[in-house]
């Protein structure tokens, strides 16, 4: 009787270390984690092990029992869970969120049990942004922007002025799990479209731009007359005198000499045959009627009297003689090579 006893608890710890031994040695591996709603996910068992009887669970609840090649599924997952009654995998079809959780196989021919969780995750959609105003004044106001989506497990948020991503500073503002963006006392360059871009580990979507007409200037006013920065010209001269300045909405351009407003309007200033009374300051006074601000820029022009063609004639036939008596023996010392000119000269 003893020895019977002692080879009957053999076999029982036998078995029990068996049992250990394939519990600590098969894995569940899913085929997609996370997966999204409405995929089919399948818990294999690694390495494959065949199995004449089990059960799977979730969270405690039972999902389908089997025994040889006969199963039972539970009503919770009626049509949507199957097993593989030789290896033991469990397909489970169109998941939604709420098939997330800790999935438990135990078999007791072999003896194991093991566990793998898996996380289901609702795609990405329909996402939008609402700005609480797109018309701001530069300096002066602050843009609120946020972004939102109609569904999606799990979001994050990312920005994009144009092509460049939007981080956080002193003036921009990331809030709500940065899914609102505000940016703080609004500049000219802010202007570039705004999108969010919205993602989780099974899906994205970007939302559609939205754009700020921020009103800016004017200032950073340049004037150049006939294309250059020159500033003196003879009498008779045609001036064509071009503004700019950097505005949002374009700024109201208007011209004035020696501080008197002139009747023209407009980036172009024009004058025909000056003289010298025209000579002194010409200024270009830029308005926005949206910031409600003003500049200015002023040029001095000097008008000065040009030689005639026949006094500049005389001049030259003045300077002739001299150059030739003076000018030319230092320069070259072989003066009789200079006779044909003597000759003119006497």
């Amino acid at each position: 009787m003893e020895t019977k006893s002692e080879g009957t608890l053999a076999v029982v710890f036998l078995a029990f270390i068996q049992g250990v031994l394939a519990s600590g040695a098969v894995e569940v591996q899913p085929s997609i984690n996370p997966a999204a709603v409405g995929d089919t996910v399948t818990l294999f068992l690694s390495p494959s092990t065949t199995l004449k009887s089990g059960s799977w669970a979730v969270r405690e609840s039972l999902i389908l029992t089997w025994f040889g090649d006969q199963q039972a599924v539970f009503p919770s997952h009626s049509g949507r869970a199957s097993v593989n009654v030789l290896t033991g995998a469990l397909t489970l079809s169109s998941v939604t969120v709420a098939d997330s959780g800790v999935y438990v196989v135990q078999s007791s021919d072999p003896q194991l049990k093991a566990n793998a969780s898996i996380t289901v995750l609702e795609p990405i959609s329909n996402v939008t942004l609402r700005a609480n105003q797109t018309n701001l004044m530069e300096f002066n106001s602050s843009a609120v922007v946020a972004c939102s989506v109609s569904s999606g497990s799990s979001p994050s948020f990312l920005w994009m002025n144009g092509s460049s991503e939007v981080t956080a500073s002193e003036r921009v503002q990331l809030t709500d799990g940065n899914s609102t963006l505000t940016i703080v006392n609004v500049t000219r360059y802010d202007q570039e479209p705004f999108r969010c871009h919205v993602f989780n580990p099974v899906s994205n979507g970007t939302s559609d731009p939205v754009n700020f007409t921020i009103s800016y200037g004017p200032d950073n006013m340049a004037l150049t007359v006939n294309g250059q920065n020159i500033t003196s010209f003879s009498v008779g001269s045609n001036l064509t005198m071009l503004c700019s300045a950097q505005s949002n909405p374009p700024a109201q351009l208007q011209w004035a000499f020696r501080g008197e407003l002139v009747n023209v309007t407009g980036p172009l200033l024009e004058l025909f045959s000056i003289n010298k009374n025209q000579s002194g300051p010409y200024s270009c006074l830029a308005f926005n009627n949206h910031t409600n601000t003003n500049s200015n820029i002023t040029t001095h022009i000097m008008i000065a009297e040009s030689l005639s063609g026949s006094e500049q004639q005389a001049v030259n036939v003045w300077l002739l003689p001299l150059l030739l008596l003076v000018g030319f023996p230092f320069l070259l010392p072989d003066v009789g090579s200079f006779s044909p000119w003597m000759t003119l000269m006497q």
